[in-house]
């Protein structure tokens, strides 16, 4: 297994493991798959990673701003997605902990996830690569007409911003 970064010539495949996560219903609030080009525009270019095996895409993570003012330039918010039948091989994991590295050596401080909380492997694997709950958001959107809670995770970084 090996990590690459996201680019336009493999969003494909990106576009196809974020669809997958679409369809469970408990990956994200999004119900379409964004183009390339606005992909790009959301996701900090220095923190776009897929972990790949026989030039097979497994899973992907990224990170996002959090907002445009400069005393928030270290924190990002956080996403991760494994490929359909790969979730409990670990894969998460790894793109997660290597999201991290990333993140520190690009001085990101702090870096928040807000999950669904019906996804209780994310939640977990969040929590055991060193997030802590910090909030919980009751019926915060409504997918497909159904109200959901979403719990917020973060993570402060021990080498940066101490």
């Amino acid at each position: 297994m090996n990590l690459v970064n996201i680019s336009k010539a493999n969003y494909d495949d990106v576009s196809k493991i974020y669809a997958d996560g679409i369809k469970t219903g408990c990956a994200t609030f999004e119900t379409v798959v964004p183009n390339w080009e606005d992909w790009d525009k959301a996701h900090l270019t220095f923190a776009r990673i897929a972990l790949m095996h026989n030039n097979n895409m497994l899973g992907w993570a990224a990170l996002s701003a959090t907002s445009k003012r400069k005393a928030y330039r270290g924190v990002a918010e956080v996403s991760v997605y494994v490929a359909k039948n790969k979730s409990g091989k670990g894969i998460g994991t790894k793109l997660l902990k290597s999201l991290i590295k990333v993140s520190e050596v690009n001085n990101i401080w702090t870096l928040q996830a807000g999950i669904m909380e019906a996804n209780k492997i994310s939640i977990k694997m969040h929590i055991n690569c060193g997030f802590r709950q910090i909030g919980y958001r009751e019926k915060i959107g409504n997918l497909n007409g159904k109200w959901l809670n979403n719990i917020i995770l973060e993570r402060r970084s021990k080498i940066i911003g101490t």
